[in-house]
């Protein structure tokens, strides 16, 4: 076997060593492959990019926007020429199945394009003044040093959302990638760098979030802090932050409900609910963890979702036969076990699954089978609580009525759909349904990157990520500006009243 690849940090535009011996980042599908040795870094590291970082942003900022754009436009071009590369580092270093890594892939590809587009639309606006000769107008300004803290489930999507619209802004950032999947951000960074951007400008340091992720949180330097992940950790981000006030985004967890009407096409429903429940072996905070089913329904529906999901494939993520691929770690893997544990005391119908795979190649990785609890109650922890793995919940609706506040019934709200041939009721539950993205007749997942992306509740603080113009008021500041050309003094809400 050859001797794995070791990574380093990226700080002021050079690869650098930290001092302390580095962690392996290994393939959940097989963990005996070390797929790479990343830096376990100290805070001095994460200073020293912070600094460094402080630094370009003062001649970054300088850059115009659409220069800056030219950059992020070279990124999206060497992107879409390594997709094929980039997408199987990924799938060996989280599990997801190569065509679901080929999809994350692009999404950072979409984001560079759709931002770069960006570059010469960076807009205020004017407004007339209630003077004469005077001019009122608006522009964006950027905020500082970005630290960007990302999970692993999309080890290069989530990366880019935050990075590319940060840097088209005029900001400059320091990544910290989840120690689970930090190769695909590496990746991402190396693109940058191969892109031109400036020494400084982005930096890179891997290592655990309590030695990593705090000290860049913490750090005076740091302007903006971006993160997603728990709304548990996400609430410690914010409370830290408040203290030196601190811009803070926070995109964190989600309990996804999918209704399924009595008029619904059954067919669709269920492709929809196999797909939103087992995609990434349900490692999306999107991911369809609920499904909501109006009685009259249930028993047909039952019957077809069954039955895919008993012939779905598992194993290897680089088979491109295999549905499904492993969860992330060993961590991860004890915890949905647990839960499927608490779902069956609670007293819900283990229909599916249940079990960890351990035959064949499916021992020496993390592998849940695709599991499904039926006659489950709203109080039921596995009806309420962030599983995070290939686990879904059936609870059975009266009515529609039923179903939407069965949906609402969460403190969470990210992601919701409905299945209906009923317009009014699609309008209707688009309405009620208190999450941040509601889709008809499709999956809970599948968001589109030009597009709002977040939500309510504990899913968030009211920022939305993607590259919709949306993601620009994160990373910008309103600044309003008065030009006075009449050659006097002219005092607003008085010298016209």
């Amino acid at each position: 076997m050859t001797e794995p690849r070791s990574y380093r940090n990226f700080i002021d535009g050079e690869w650098v060593a930290a001092p302390g011996d580095p962690f392996e980042n290994r393939n959940p599908a097989d963990r005996s492959e070390v797929v790479g040795r990343f830096q376990s870094s100290e805070p001095d590291q994460v200073q020293a990019a912070v600094e460094a970082a402080a630094r370009a942003y003062r001649t970054w900022r300088q850059v115009p926007a659409p220069k800056r754009a030219e950059y992020l436009f070279r990124m999206g071009e060497t992107l879409a020429r390594r997709k094929e590369e980039m997408a199987r580092d990924m799938a060996r270093e989280m599990g997801k199945p190569l065509r679901e890594a080929r999809g994350d892939v692009q999404e950072a590809i979409d984001v560079c394009y759709y931002i770069a587009g960006e570059g010469r639309r960076l807009a205020g606006w004017t407004t007339p003044s209630e003077l004469p000769s005077k001019a009122c107008f608006t522009t964006r300004q950027p905020i500082g040093v970005a630290a960007l803290i990302t999970p692993w489930n999309f080890p290069m999507a989530i990366p880019s959302w935050k990075m590319i619209p940060a840097l088209l802004c005029g900001n400059t950032v320091v990544l910290k990638p989840a120690s689970d999947a930090p190769l695909s951000a590496t990746n991402l960074v190396q693109v940058a760098q191969a892109a031109g951007i400036p020494r400084g400008v982005v930096g890179l340091v891997t290592g655990g979030g309590a030695t990593v992720g705090q000290a860049l949180r913490d750090d005076p330097g740091v302007a903006l802090v971006s993160f997603t992940g728990s709304s548990e950790t996400g609430r410690d981000v914010a409370t830290a932050c408040a203290a030196s006030f601190k811009r803070v985004a926070l995109e964190m967890g989600g309990k996804n409900a999918m209704i399924v009407m009595d008029d619904a096409r059954l067919d669709l429903a269920i492709d929809g609910a196999v797909w939103g429940a087992f995609a990434t072996a349900g490692q999306r905070c999107t991911a369809t963890s609920r499904l909501i089913v109006h009685r009259r329904v249930l028993e047909p529906f039952l019957k077809g979702f069954l039955e895919r999901v008993a012939a779905l494939k598992v194993g290897d993520p680089l088979d491109e036969t295999n549905d499904m691929g492993p969860v992330i770690n060993e961590s991860q893997m004890e915890k949905i076990l647990e839960f499927i544990r608490v779902g069956r005391d609670e007293g819900a119908d283990l229909a599916a699954g249940g079990v960890r795979l351990t035959r064949n190649e499916h021992g020496r990785g993390w592998y849940v089978a695709p599991t499904v609890f039926t006659r489950v109650e709203r109080g039921m922890r596995i009806a309420r609580e962030e599983i995070f793995g290939p686990v879904v919940a059936v609870l059975a609706a009266d009515s529609f009525d039923d179903a939407v506040a069965l949906a609402n019934d969460s403190v969470y709200g990210l992601s919701s759909s409905i299945y209906t041939q009923d317009v009014n009721r699609a309008f209707a539950a688009a309405r009620d349904l208190e999450t941040g993205i509601t889709y008809v007749n499709s999956s809970t997942i599948g968001a589109e990157t030009h597009l709002p992306f977040g939500g309510t509740k504990r899913t968030g603080n009211g920022h939305r990520e993607g590259a919709a113009e949306t993601a620009l008021e994160i990373f910008t500041e309103w600044k309003t500006i008065y030009v006075d050309y009449s050659g006097r003094l002219q005092k607003a809400q008085i010298d016209n009243h």
